[in-house]
């Protein structure tokens, strides 16, 4: 566990590696989404260190997790580029022992990886799960995603943003101008095609606005909630492979 430097608020980095004899030297960073359910920000990264350890010892890649502001005991309350500013932070921590680093997000996690991807360009790719690409319809309106906001618990001791500026902020991530500009490097979208939550056609919406260039996995029968799939792990892994 490290401590990481240059964040504005304290945030903890736990790194699963896997044994010497299989170490590529890459590393993957997992970012966790934002479940707008009653109690679903300080649940959203609780699962995420038991797939970095299976991760690692499957892949030979080093697999970090964080909890960003206001989620998982972290400090602070939630914002858009709050977050971003603290994913960054984390790449940068990561990037002293590893210089070949990808991510993976869920749900709005993969619209902040993409976005991060973009603003970090040693970032070799980006693997977005459940993630929404029409942020507009994924929020609602302004009073009711703030709402959605504090039944999630992402709000700490600072106030949280103005419905409207709070709402602005998640638009700015703008995840389909960032998969158009992420390529050449890789991207894997991978969705449920029982997903109720943000509908598969999302998911194709990011491949074209990345003109193609990005792997498309749909999974059948899956819903939303894609961190406990297996088969979502063995897509996620196949990935990992085929980037060695």
């Amino acid at each position: 566990m490290r401590t990481v430097d240059g964040a504005a608020c304290a945030i903890e980095v736990e790194v699963a590696t896997p044994s010497k004899s299989q170490d590529t030297g890459h590393l993957l960073l997992l970012c966790h989404g934002l479940p707008l359910h009653r109690g679903g920000g300080g649940n959203a990264s609780k699962l995420l260190p038991e797939l970095a350890a299976r991760m690692a010892a499957d892949s030979g890649w080093s697999v970090a997790v964080s909890s960003l502001r206001g989620v998982g005991g972290a400090a602070g309350t939630f914002s858009a580029s709050g977050w971003l500013e603290d994913l960054i932070a984390v790449i940068g921590s990561v990037s002293a022992d590893h210089q070949k680093i990808s991510l993976a997000g869920f749900g709005f996690g993969g619209a902040l990886a993409l976005r991060a991807a973009v603003e970090v360009e040693s970032i070799r790719a980006v693997a977005a799960l459940a993630t929404p690409a029409d942020l507009g319809a994924w929020c609602g309106s302004p009073e009711a995603f703030a709402a959605a906001c504090e039944r999630a618990g992402v709000v700490g001791s600072e106030p949280m943003l103005e419905p409207m500026a709070l709402r602005a902020d998640v638009l700015a991530i703008d995840p389909l101008g960032a998969a158009a500009d992420v390529p050449p490097r890789r991207i894997m979208i991978v969705h449920g095609a029982d997903d109720f939550v943000v509908p598969a056609d999302e998911a194709r919406q990011l491949v074209e606005a990345a003109e193609g260039r990005a792997e498309l996995r749909i999974i059948q029968g899956a819903g939303h909630w894609l961190r406990a799939d297996p088969r979502m792990v063995a897509t996620l892994l196949g990935w990992l492979d085929r980037q060695r």
